[in-house]
């Protein structure tokens, strides 16, 4: 019998297909006492091999997916299981102890993942307890006889139902048979959605449900357009959607017609219509949908795939392979915005009560300054090969720009001391804090450009965490309080005869598109599959009506009286 139940809208588009649950299955199991030694030893012979099997097809996958220096982290797995001295430690403990193969794995791996943790000065001998962490999940699986879930072994089309994805996660999908994404968790701003969106996958999240009411194997239907799921449909309901979903593939081809045309309004105003990525494996999709420029570039991902700090090198292969490809049209490079949710599995930063609000970003780079001034380096030689520009994440201060373009200058007269080819580079920062958006005024007169984070800044302004379920509804994207912010920047930035973008998830949103069009905001970045839809938006809308209508949204006192004035006006 069907089941209907809503989520959170993140990825356009509809999906259809036999639901694969992604969560973690129960691997627990008791001590006994065994007889048969050689027996027991067997299996743990066979699970070893087993797991080396799956590990191998993983690692294919990853090499296929996100390239071999990204899969090369499989490497170590498969080490760990042809440990002879770990399998030998693992069978000496059942013949001596006449304990279970379950209960002499969990002993001997428990005893190195120890071992390796209490390694506090070495971050690389830290890490391999995680590896082994993985592969004692994976080598108990095969002894319990349960199905370990992986979405680098998804060989059929399927809907991903999960509690939640994790960016590394969403990395690994392969959209060939990921046709859909389904999570209990999350909002339209979490970096999964994002990926997501990245990805062109439909994504439900924050559904809270999902894990309960989907069975494996069910036919699912997630429509990322409303937020709609459907279990177990019947012939009619599977009928219309799979009209809807062939009706958004038709409007998407119509979007399409408009990938080499420039982002005018209907009375020919010309705004910049970008797309944000996390590597250079997200240009295909920035070019195929006509993104006027890459107006983030988030490069903390760069750093989230290692698993050591990228050298200098590295990086500008990296950034050199995103500015030659965009052919002079600006590439906007955040630099590292690790912190908050973003962790580095071998730079162990501090545990902090309140991470979004601690050491992160820019107070990152402002402290490790070495970190910071090689990625500097990197970015300023690959500035050479095309228009690059350049933005600080989480600036809150005139004295951490100040401090930050400090640095930048220093590199870049050591460069131009050495003889490097470096291109004119455009300084900015990020408007995501508050406190920086009230003194824009201020920062336009020592800076290039501005772009607003509206993911962080709707956060802070109304002290609402984005992942939390519990205040999702403060969550208020055309609050007057944000769009009072956002105008404060663009009166400010203009003032100076400096440059606004927007980069978070906003800029994609067609509610807030026309408002931002009547505020003046110059670039309009976003996941690289909203470009065509908001250049064929901005078609119709005549900037004089949109002005009209941007005074009377910062002139209302709520979100729901924005999104109507949004709904009467845009017809």
């Amino acid at each position: 019998m069907a089941k209907n139940f809503k989520g959170i809208a993140a990825s356009n588009g509809v999906a259809i297909a036999k639901a694969y649950l992604l969560v973690d299955p129960d691997l627990s199991f008791s001590k006994t006492t065994i007889t048969d030694v050689t027996a027991e030893q067997a299996r743990v012979d066979d699970a070893l091999k087993a797991a080396s099997a799956d590990v191998e097809i993983i690692k294919a996958k990853a090499a296929k997916n996100l390239g071999a220096d990204e899969a090369q982290v499989f490497e170590a797995h498969l080490m760990v299981l042809a440990d002879p001295e770990m399998s030998g430690a693992i069978k000496q403990k059942i013949a001596d102890d006449k304990v279970n193969a379950e209960q002499a794995v969990k002993e001997v791996t428990d005893m190195y993942i120890g071992m390796f943790e209490a390694m506090t000065d070495n971050a690389y001998m830290q890490e391999r307890a995680a590896d082994i962490r993985d592969v004692t999940k994976r080598i108990l699986s095969h002894l319990l006889d349960v199905s370990l879930p992986n979405p680098a072994l998804i060989d059929e089309e399927v809907v991903l139902v999960s509690k939640d994805l994790t960016p590394s996660d969403t990395a690994q999908l392969d959209r060939q048979f990921v046709k859909g994404i389904l999570t209990d968790l999350g909002g339209r701003t979490a970096h999964a959605s994002i990926m997501a969106r990245t990805l062109e996958i439909p994504a439900v999240v924050g559904a809270e449900v999902a894990t309960q009411e989907v069975a494996a194997g069910v036919t699912v239907i997630v429509d990322g357009l409303t937020g709609d799921v459907i279990v177990d449909p019947d012939a009619a309901t599977l009928a219309t959607y799979q009209q809807k979903a062939a009706d958004y593939q038709a409007q998407r081809a119509e979007w399409a017609l408009l990938k080499d045309q420039q982002s005018t309004s209907a009375d020919g105003k010309t705004f910049v219509v970008g797309a944000n990525i996390g590597s250079p494996k997200d240009l295909p999709a920035v070019l195929d949908n006509g993104a006027e420029g890459v107006g983030l570039y988030r490069t903390e991902f760069l750093y989230m795939e290692s698993d050591h700090l990228p050298t200098e090198d590295e990086q500008f292969e990296a950034y050199k392979a995103v500015v030659e490809k965009m052919a002079g049209k600006p590439v906007t490079v955040r630099t590292m915005d690790i912190g908050g949710d973003k962790h580095l599995s071998y730079w162990k930063l501090p545990e902090e009560e309140n991470p979004f609000l601690g050491y992160r970003a820019i107070r990152i780079s402002l402290d490790q300054t070495e970190i910071f001034r090689t990625q500097l380096r990197a970015l300023l030689r690959a500035s050479a090969f095309g228009n690059l520009w350049i933005m600080f994440p989480m600036i809150a201060t005139l004295a951490e720009f100040r401090a930050a373009k400090q640095i930048y200058t220093e590199e870049r007269e050591k460069l131009a001391t050495a003889g490097v080819a470096m291109g004119d580079v455009k300084l900015g920062i990020m408007i995501e804090i508050p406190a920086a958006a009230m003194l824009a005024d201020k920062f336009a007169k020592e800076l290039d450009f501005f772009s607003i984070g509206t993911n962080d800044l709707i956060g802070y302004t109304m002290a609402a965490d984005r992942g939390n379920d519990k205040v999702a509804y403060l969550y208020q994207p055309y609050n007057p309080s944000i769009l009072r912010l956002i105008n404060n920047v663009i009166t400010a930035a203009h003032k100076e005869g400096k440059f606004v973008a927007m980069c978070g998830e906003m800029a994609g949103d067609p509610v807030a598109v026309p408002v931002l069009m009547g505020l003046g905001l110059d670039e309009f970045s976003m996941s690289a599959p909203s470009v065509l839809q908001t250049r064929s938006l901005m078609k119709k809308l005549n900037t004089a009506d949109m002005k009209v209508l941007a005074e009377k949204a910062l002139d209302a006192e709520t979100n729901d009286e924005v999104i109507a004035l949004v709904e009467a006006a845009v017809k």
